[in-house]
């Protein structure tokens, strides 16, 4: 992976992006909520460097306070999914027969079921906001982990390691947790990085659709939504929160890729 060139730009972007989220609104001279009626819609310059918006809040602000909830949504959201479907997919691989069976027919029908109801099901009963949108991506996002799991497993439980295991009368728990889990981690971890900018994309919809994070604050698909309408007199409110939401998504896809590569030597071309 060392001798990837774009994993190690995408990587020194995601540290670039990460470094901004955690430190810029620290040393800005405003808060993201902060409102300059005498200054709305200001181009990028010395004052506010990405411009303002239509309430006059300094955009540079809240594109990296908006980068904090989008960053934590996507892998909060990536790492819930990874836990559940680490441990589902483990359990039906390992007992097999009509356990498997049934616990994969779940999957199937939880599949199933429309994305986007379930949505705003959950919004309508909890209201909108972060908790609501991770219950949401984590309902059945954590269904292709599982299936990930269970192939892995299903391959690695037939090796002799595993039956010596059996032998020495190594509990099924410890086999699971000991053995094969630490010896499917590479499809794992290249599934969760694979999965984070999904969950990015996907809190950005719902803040766009209104079914996210909510006013004053900020993300950003909620300022994606805010800077549609002004994008054909003030393009600069849509142009930076779809920057970065661009530069996070392919940068964490080329990230995925080359550890899905680098940990499982069969993809490699």
């Amino acid at each position: 992976m060392s001798k990837n060139r774009p994993a190690i730009i995408a990587a020194a972007i995601l540290l670039f992006l990460f470094s901004m989220a955690l430190f810029a609104p620290l040393f800005s001279s405003y808060s993201y909520s902060e409102i300059h009626l005498d200054l709305k819609n200001a181009e990028p310059g010395f004052l506010f460097w990405f411009g303002s918006d239509e309430l006059g809040r300094d955009l540079f602000t809240r594109v990296w306070w908006g980068a904090r909830i989008s960053l934590f949504v996507g892998i909060t959201a990536a790492l819930i999914d990874m836990g559940l479907g680490v441990l589902w997919g483990s359990i039906a691989a390992y007992l097999g027969g009509k356990v498997e069976e049934t616990m994969m027919r779940i999957c199937d029908i939880l599949y199933a079921i429309p994305y986007l109801l379930s949505v705003i099901l959950l919004t309508v009963i909890r209201g909108p906001g972060i908790v609501t949108i991770l219950i949401a991506m984590t309902f059945t996002g954590w269904i292709n982990m599982a299936r990930i799991v269970r192939s892995q497993i299903l391959q690695l439980k037939q090796n002799d390691y595993i039956t010596a295991a059996r032998a020495i009368g190594a509990s099924p728990m410890r086999i699971v947790f000991r053995h094969l889990i630490p010896n499917a981690i590479g499809p794992i971890i290249a599934g969760v990085t694979l999965t984070i900018p999904t969950a990015i994309f996907t809190e950005a919809f719902l803040s766009f659709l209104g079914l996210g994070i909510q006013a004053p604050a900020a993300s950003w698909g909620v300022m994606v939504n805010d800077g549609l309408s002004a994008m054909r007199y003030y393009p600069w409110r849509l142009f930076f929160p779809a920057l970065m939401i661009t530069l996070t998504m392919f940068s964490f896809n080329l990230l995925g890729n080359a550890l899905r590569d680098a940990l499982d030597p069969r993809l490699k071309r």
